[in-house]
């Protein structure tokens, strides 16, 4: 058998090379967060129906993950984002996940998730030559 590596990319490969790692990882996991995956989306609109930020979040076995949150420029230190977090944080509590994970860029909100009780865990400095890449988790089990 002979074998290459490509680039090519398509949806069909790509999801092969997801659900073989989703396998593989099941067989390590608890049976009982076996399939807990699920998209948690939050969405902040205006009068218009415009969309002005939101969260985009993921249930990963037992915990969930916030892969984007934004808020328009415009309207951020307005509140807006500690009212996506505590709903979302909501959520994960009713899915029963055991904490939250997210990572944030030095110049992006630190200090937002650290005000919110996120703890820092880990981090890599030289990203994008001048900035610092945080990972933070919020424990949920004595929230």
């Amino acid at each position: 058998m002979s074998l290459y590596i490509t680039k090519e990319s398509n949806k069909l490969d790509k999801q092969k090379i997801e659900d073989a790692l989703y396998k593989f990882n099941l067989k390590h996991f608890p049976v009982d967060l076996g399939g807990r995956y699920e998209e948690i989306n939050l969405f902040l609109k205006d009068d218009n129906d415009d969309v002005r930020g939101g969260i985009l979040a993921e249930v990963c076995w037992n915990w969930l993950e916030i892969q984007v949150l934004i808020i328009d420029e415009e309207i951020r230190k307005s509140g807006y984002g500690t009212k996506l977090l505590v709903e979302i944080e909501k959520i994960a509590l009713e899915k029963e996940c055991d904490f939250i994970k997210v990572d944030t860029l030095s110049f992006q909100a630190l200090g937002f998730y650290e005000k919110n009780g996120y703890k820092v865990f880990g981090s890599i400095d030289n990203v994008g030559r001048d900035y610092e890449h945080y990972y933070l988790k919020k424990d949920l089990k004595n929230y």
